[in-house]
């Protein structure tokens, strides 16, 4: 093949790339059920993007890497017939500001803390997946007074040892997401990207729907989403610094660590047990990391257990 051909050859898929990232970066964004509105706030200096439904006491729900807020989305309207729900967009995707820094997991905390604050609420019900776990955690460490229960979901916060390094040993995508060029490398490529991520750590095969795979893909095709969202695992060094300080206070609220049966389950409620003195331990079988997609039933009957428990 002639070098003229192979330039041109690959000048269209550049194009076609470009082409595709702008179409879905310009998609319009998923809504929520009926009974919840779309809305942004102003806190720590940047724009954070929320939803919020329901009614009752407050609930927050926080979404993790390769998924957005729409991660909850099959369980807002069973949640909000007993709280009022709120899942934020965390900084670095989609719709909310993705600055260059405040990545590490105690700010990105204190900008959903401000969000809760602007919305009247003092004390609050909590849960995360993933990253989302992490912020949750944070959030709950930093305000303990001010957490009722809190959920985690699927992940390992990082610097708590034994896990922790044995366990990033083996993520290799650790170490890619926080590589400074990753976030270019993969702008274009976002589909290709995540549908060839998800099955990485997933059990279940093609747990996502077609509106859920669009507006994950929309998400992290938005101007910057790449780069933000794997600012969140560049931040684990200065997490592993933050958590060894807040580590030395233990939770004391009830805590329910949640985890599949293909990927955490196993240790997933004793490692939470190093930094939490009230852990329930959950196991969701048949299911890899995506919890919520791999096992909707399940993980909402737990999590209603749960947080509806007196």
């Amino acid at each position: 093949m002639k070098r003229s051909t192979i330039l041109g050859l690959s000048f269209l898929v550049g194009m076609i790339l470009s082409i595709n990232a702008y179409a879905q970066s310009d998609a319009k964004p998923a809504s929520p059920p009926a009974n919840f509105k779309s809305a942004t706030a102003h806190v720590n200096g940047i724009n954070i993007h929320y939803v919020i439904g329901g009614s009752g006491e407050p609930l927050v729900l926080v979404h993790g890497f390769g998924q957005n807020w729409y991660m909850w989305n099959r369980l807002l309207p069973e949640l909000s017939k007993h709280f009022t729900v709120i899942a934020p967009e965390l900084r670095g995707l989609g719709e909310s500001d993705k600055p260059d820094s405040g990545y590490d997991k105690k700010t990105m905390a204190s900008d959903i803390h401000e969000l809760v604050k602007q919305l009247g609420y003092n004390k609050v019900d909590i849960a995360g997946h993933d990253i989302g776990m992490m912020v949750a955690y944070a959030y709950a460490a930093q305000y303990p007074t001010e957490v009722k229960k809190l959920a985690l979901l699927d992940a390992i916060i990082p610097g708590v040892e034994p896990i922790y390094s044995e366990y990033s040993a083996k993520a290799w995508w650790w170490g890619f997401y926080s590589w400074p060029a990753s976030g270019k490398l993969v702008e274009g490529r976002e589909g290709l990207f995540l549908t060839n991520f998800w099955p990485v750590v997933g059990y279940v095969k093609d747990p996502f729907t077609k509106e859920e795979t669009a507006e994950f893909i929309r998400a992290y095709s938005k101007p910057g989403a790449t780069t933000g969202s794997f600012h969140w695992f560049a931040a684990f060094n200065q997490d592993v610094i933050d958590n060894h300080e807040l580590i030395k206070h233990k939770l004391e609220m009830p805590v329910l660590a949640m985890g599949g049966d293909h990927s955490t389950g196993g240790f997933f409620a004793d490692h939470i047990r190093v930094a939490a003195v009230n852990v329930t331990g959950v196991v969701i079988k048949d299911a890899g990391h995506w919890l919520v997609q791999e096992q909707t039933a399940q993980v909402q009957q737990a999590l209603l257990d749960f947080f509806l428990a007196k």
